[in-house]
């Protein structure tokens, strides 16, 4: 989870420092209290010294929105200590006090690397092994003289409540009135790190052996633990509420023996909060540089994969996804910002985690992806066959059957063009996201540009017999190379422009394994397109000619307008335009986006199309 509120630097310490005493009480507290009993009076009024203490540096750390929740959580943990509440009870409100303080005031709390746990056992031997034992009984040949007596790391109960988390905070900061003494000024940080998440798999030394599988097939796990810092603050206690406690063992044992597992893991939603999480440490670190490219990588490389997925399960939980993270990016050009950064990281990532949930829970069902396949070509084939029905019947009308061929040539080539991009994309690179928004971009721009001209040169012949004159004269002169290459360019680049975000939606879904499914939706879609491009070239047949000129001029128009929102919001995704939330719906096919970016080119694109008609009738009116 992302943390709303900043902690400047002053606050670091003492932040560690009472998290670290939280955690400490909540494994400690069994060995004072056992099932409301005092078992050892110099353990219970050690925990109840820290408790206070705790309380006292909750109230003294700087004012935040979270500031009374706190005081109250800590005041609650007070109270079930002097009422000798259960050993269960107290590591509970602990623990859920020392996690809504890291959420207030954040500090790191994970490696900047994939640890190295071969480093971590030679330091451990090197640093560790006198006192706790070469194995982590807590019998080495110093530890057995020393009082009191060293942590016995392999002792899976005490194990379980601590997190590797806790392991480098003792590690760095030591643990007072005991020979743990602090090795953060003579280890370093990656070091501190390695020997942490060796010592924490020393409980669990089976699970490397059969903690893959259970890793790798559990999405419950996959979902809470899908980040460096969800790995290094990961307990077994808590995880075993939803698999089970020797489920838990293993997944957490084989993960802090392979922490490379976690980045390996990154892709998809997971890879979009952490690197959503990422953007906000840097942010706050002020590289505010390498947070709008981690911001902008979050996006691209996390939600982009699997748009077609959540498209059909939720588009308009995609699309609010796509608005916050576009507004975030924008606020992170801003300095001086940082509770309201940190605040619209939390909104995204409180979406993203109801995107991951959602996808986890929902396998691809044949429906599914039969109605997805389907509406996916019939939305993205629409814009282009309305573009390829307006060529060819306005060709028609005009007696050119001869260019037609140009219109053919133009949407035949942009399937191959696109069958060679999927190839591209499956076999021979991974085209990337923003690449993907790029094209989309700047394609859609262009092509709207393009039929702004035409549809004010349309509307300009359906007045009075302009266009009589105009089809006179084309029926008597050959089409010459710089119009037939007009017509063959505007077919390719509508139709491809499609059939490139087409295909990349149809790959996402493929790889949900409902194949012919998906075959099924595609060829149905191909036939509803094919009807109606038939229904749409027989009626333009039957209307008169300056009718016919009237209403392409204004479906053209229209589609300008909508590849205009389609195209900004494109180049927004791909990080090229700030994105400024506007109040307004999200209307995906009509290129209409709530953000004023995009709802100003389309107002500038309408009042061009409205001047030019208003010219247009005050022509026909004076000649």
């Amino acid at each position: 989870m992302l943390l709303p509120v900043h902690a400047n630097e002053a606050t670091q310490p003492d932040v560690s420092q009472t998290w670290q005493m939280l955690d400490y009480l909540a494994v400690d507290y069994a060995g004072a209290v056992r099932q409301g009993n005092v078992v050892s009076a110099s353990e219970y009024e050690e925990m109840r010294e820290f408790a206070r203490h705790a309380r006292d540096k909750v109230e003294a750390l700087p004012p935040s929105p979270a500031s009374p929740t706190l005081r109250t959580q800590a005041d609650q943990l007070v109270a079930l200590i002097d009422a000798k509440a259960t050993e269960a009870d107290v590591a509970r409100q602990a623990h859920a006090l020392a996690d809504a303080l890291l959420q207030a005031y954040p500090v790191p709390t994970a490696p900047a690397r994939a640890p190295d746990l071969a480093r971590g056992a030679t330091l451990y031997q090197q640093q560790c092994a006198a006192c706790h034992g070469a194995s982590g009984h807590g019998d080495g040949p110093a530890g057995v003289k020393l009082t009191p007596r060293p942590i016995d790391f392999t002792d899976q109960s005490r194990a379980d409540q601590r997190s590797v988390l806790s392991l480098y905070e003792v590690i760095t900061q030591g643990v007072a009135d005991t020979p743990m003494t602090s090795y953060k000024a003579s280890l370093s940080d990656d070091d501190r790190w390695a020997l942490a998440y060796y010592v924490g798999t020393l409980a669990y030394p089976q699970a490397s052996a059969d903690g893959s599988q259970a890793w790798a097939h559990s999405t419950q796990a996959r979902g809470a633990i899908a980040s460096p810092s969800e790995l290094a603050r990961a307990r077994v206690s808590e995880l075993a509420e939803t698999v089970g406690a020797e489920q838990a063992r293993r997944i957490i044992g084989y993960l802090r023996a392979h922490p490379d597992a976690v980045h390996q893991a990154l892709e998809g939603v997971p890879l979009a909060r952490a690197r959503l999480s990422a953007s906000l440490d840097a942010y706050r670190r002020g590289s505010a540089e390498e947070a709008q490219q981690l911001a902008l990588s979050s996006y691209l490389d996390g939600i982009e994969p699997v748009e077609a997925r959540l498209d059909a399960r939720d588009s308009a939980l995609r699309a609010r996804i796509e608005t916050a993270m576009g507004a975030y990016r924008t606020s992170l050009s801003k300095t001086g910002n940082d509770d309201a950064v940190a605040a619209q990281a939390h909104a995204v990532d409180t979406m993203l985690q109801q995107a991951e949930h959602m996808l986890a829970a929902a396998s691809a069902s044949p429906a599914a992806t039969f109605i997805g396949a389907l509406t996916i070509l019939v939305r993205e084939g629409l814009e282009a066959l309305l573009v390829v029905v307006a060529l060819l019947a306005f060709l028609r009308r005009a007696d050119r059957h001869d260019a037609t061929r140009y219109v053919h040539a133009g949407w035949i080539l942009a399937l191959l063009a696109g069958a060679i991009t999927w190839g591209i994309a499956s076999y021979a690179i991974s085209i990337s996201g923003a690449s993907r928004e790029l094209t989309e971009g700047l394609s859609s721009l262009f092509a709207a540009a393009v039929l702004l001209g035409v549809g004010l040169w349309m509307h300009q012949k359906s007045f009075g017999g302009r266009w009589q004159a105009y089809l006179k004269a084309k029926m008597t002169t050959a089409l010459d190379r710089k119009s037939a290459w007009f017509v063959f360019g505007l077919t390719f680049i509508s139709v491809y422009r499609e059939v490139f975000e087409t295909i990349l939606f149809y790959t996402a879904l493929w790889n949900e394994g409902q194949g012919v499914w998906l075959l099924a939706g595609l060829l149905t879609g191909a036939v509803m397109l094919g009807i109606i491009a038939w229904l749409l070239l027989r009626s333009s047949r039957r209307l008169p000619l300056g009718t016919f000129f009237s209403i392409s001029s204004a479906v053209i128009a229209v589609l300008a307008v909508v590849l205009t929102g389609k195209g900004v919001a494109a180049l927004q995704e791909a990080g090229w335009t700030a994105v400024t939330v506007a109040p307004a719906p999200s209307i995906d096919w009509l290129g209409i986006y709530p953000t004023w970016q995009s709802l100003l080119a389309q107002l500038a694109v309408t009042l061009m199309l409205a001047a030019g008609f208003a010219i247009n009738r005050w022509r026909a009116r004076t000649a």
